[in-house]
């Protein structure tokens, strides 16, 4: 079986990303969590991991670490779940939307630090985050135009997974969006796997005082 080596799941985003597209999908899969911002993180997770980051997914022999790397080599593993969209041209747009997601919105993520279980209305906002979520806008409407909803390219796939920490950023800091990235919010709260785990998230038993003193 695959196994899947992430951190904590109400801060690590990263780890986020294919616990949720591997749950959403059925893919089966044995988790080793590794609490975050611990004495004994950092070695924990030098027994797992080449770069010292989670998440890591192992395949027998194989580590893929970096959560984009690791979509893509379930999306090869597992051709028949369609975790890319299966249209060239959509293929192509969800691969520059996810490395987006990869390489950008550096504002948003550090003044709204990912923190599903807690509630902080209007905290965090900056005018550079303010032209994150004006882009998070732009791009979301942009793909559901064409997909029809309710995904950002019709199903659930890759691109909704590498967005799922934004939604709940969103969530957290009770920040406003125009209609239609707030319905593709509500959407993708709703989905079966981001249910899940904020459901793990308020149970999960382990806090970090950095992120949850940031806005108390």
């Amino acid at each position: 079986m695959l196994k899947l080596v992430i951190g904590n799941k109400n801060y690590s985003s990263w780890s986020m990303r294919p616990w949720l597209l591997m749950t959403q999908a059925g893919i089966p899969f044995e988790e080793i969590q590794i609490w975050l911002s611990e004495p004994d993180t950092v070695a924990n997770i030098a027994r797992y991991s080449p770069s010292g980051t989670v998440p890591v997914l192992i395949d027998g022999d194989l580590s893929v670490w970096d959560s984009l790397a690791i979509c893509e080599a379930l999306a090869e593993k597992f051709p028949d779940k369609q975790l890319w969209p299966r249209d060239p041209v959509q293929r192509a747009r969800a691969r520059a939307v996810s490395a987006e997601m990869h390489s950008s919105f550096g504002a948003l993520r550090t003044n709204m630090p990912m923190n599903i279980r807690n509630r902080y209305p209007g905290k965090g906002m900056t005018p550079e985050v303010a032209a994150d979520v004006a882009r998070l806008e732009t791009l979301w409407v942009a793909c559901l135009e064409v997909s029809g909803g309710p995904y950002l390219f019709g199903e659930f796939c890759i691109a909704d997974a590498m967005y799922a920490p934004v939604v709940f950023r969103l969530q957290t800091y009770a920040v406003a969006t125009n209609d239609k990235a707030a319905e593709y919010v509500r959407h993708m709260l709703a989905t079966p796997a981001l249910t899940r785990l904020t459901q793990l998230a308020a149970v999960e038993g382990h806090a970090q005082a950095r992120y949850d003193a940031k806005y108390a």
